[in-house]
């Protein structure tokens, strides 16, 4: 009998001390060796490839339920396995929405029975729940709590200090935040977007102000209740400036849309595809990201993965969704701004697999230790490939980076030592778990 089920033969293993080339061996799902492995059921050779540990998403939406023509959690899963994610976090905002114990009940059964990665599920804090969420924070799945302070409707929006005042005075797990004022941005709609059609006007009536202002607000109710807030998506050079001097009680996301896109130009290239909440943003916004990267201010990139189908994208705007698919190309075009030298291999693993496990407390994951799970994602830091629409795996078939060419492809994507994707191609469906969190 093999003494393990799987070795990753010679590969250049992301250890958390450093890289190093090395083996990795898995026995029942588990980390049982790294280094030197004898005999294995199956043996794969790693050589020139990167073995990172297994990499989350921390923000998508999968639309289900409700918005099953968009996206499903099957879908939106293949999408994340084919992008060598791991695991994924899912938002509230669905239909109906993820803010009492039943919905998210209803979601973890979709995700056992359909989904093809690890999941977990971000509950919705409300006015209205608010008095639950000390409770309902440590239901199984859960991977935190959800406000927005804008761009949403009904009991999801939290528009008021008095409403996210409610949620953050709650329990106490980490809250994430999608800060934008609604009250500035509608406005702003007004007074600067008026009637016109253009939208290259989105990050004009949602301005630099609506962002830091919401972002102000709820650090500062935070502080007040000595709660962790996780700010979602930052877009602004102001904003940056704010949380760098903020990390007491503030972590950071940044999305791979505003470190490769920027405005004017991605609106001419794009129109409609280009708009999301909060906006793609002027170069000199995208420079101070950059610098939030490399010197630490961020803790994690996650790709936001918000569907809609192209006949929707093709209306008249301001008419139109914002939000756009980014599960499946994440990886991939972080890849290739690493390539480019714009951030090492290591701050891609720490903004994908440490991060999460910093912000979000996740147990036994993300992490290449022995006795973790034996979770990886396979790289390949030297294949170039084109990104297509045809190639995408959710249901909404496109991407704002068709056509374009990246260096570096996940080649693997393993799950409790379980093969799920390979060179592009997803196998078996796997029985997939809800991610654990540390409670205490």
């Amino acid at each position: 009998m093999s003494q393990f089920d799987l070795i990753l033969k010679n590969g250049t293993v992301f250890l958390p001390s450093g890289r190093t080339i090395t083996n990795v061996g898995i026995k029942d799902g588990k980390i049982l060796q790294i280094g030197n492995c004898d005999s294995g059921a199956e043996i794969i050779d790693c050589t020139n490839l990167f073995v990172f540990p297994g990499l989350v998403d921390t923000q998508c939406h999968f639309r289900e339920p409700g918005g099953e023509h968009k996206e499903t959690i099957e879908t939106g899963t293949k999408s994340a396995a084919l992008g060598g994610m791991v695991g994924i976090f899912e938002m509230p905002n669905t239909n109906p929405l993820t803010t009492n114990p039943e919905a998210l009940e209803h979601k973890i059964k979709r995700g056992l029975d359909t989904a093809y990665t690890d999941f977990a599920y971000y509950f919705g804090g409300t006015f209205e729940n608010s008095q639950n969420l000390a409770e309902w924070e440590k239901l199984n799945a859960v991977c935190g709590i959800k406000i927005f302070m804008g761009a949403s409707t009904g009991n999801l929006l939290s528009a008021t200090d008095e409403e996210v005042e409610a949620v953050v005075a709650n329990g106490s797990r980490v809250i994430a935040v999608h800060a934008e004022d609604e009250f500035l941005m509608n406005a702003n709609k007004t007074t600067i977007l008026g009637d016109s059609n253009d939208v290259a006007m989105h990050c004009k009536w949602r301005d630099v102000n609506s962002s830091l202002n919401a972002t102000k607000r709820v650090v500062g109710l935070a502080k007040k209740h000595n709660r962790h807030v996780h700010v979602l998506h930052i877009t602004t050079a102001d904003e940056m400036h704010f949380l760098r001097q903020n990390k007491d009680t503030a972590t950071v996301e940044v999305l791979p849309n505003h470190l490769t896109m920027h405005a004017p130009d991605c609106y001419e290239e794009l129109g409609t595809l280009a708009q999301q909440n909060p906006p793609i943003r002027e170069k000199h916004h995208q420079d101070e990201l950059w610098r939030a990267i490399n010197d630490g201010t961020v803790d994690i990139v996650a790709s936001d993965h918000a569907p809609h189908t192209l006949e929707e994208k093709s209306g008249i705007y301001p008419n139109t969704p914002s939000g756009t698919p980014g599960v499946q190309t994440l990886l991939p075009i972080m890849l290739n701004h690493a390539a480019e030298g714009k951030l090492s291999y290591e701050r891609v693993v720490d903004l994908m697999a440490y991060g999460p496990i910093k912000v979000h407390k996740i147990k036994n994951k993300c992490s290449i230790i022995k006795n973790y799970d034996a979770d990886f994602t396979i790289v390949d830091p030297n294949l170039t490939h084109t990104i297509t629409n045809a190639e995408q795996a959710s249901k909404s078939a496109w991407t704002p980076y068709d056509g374009k060419t990246v260096r570096g492809m996940p080649v693997m994507t393993i799950i409790r030592g379980n093969i799920v994707m390979r060179d592009g191609e997803l196998l078996d469906r796997i029985q997939v778990k809800p991610i654990e969190f540390d409670l205490n």
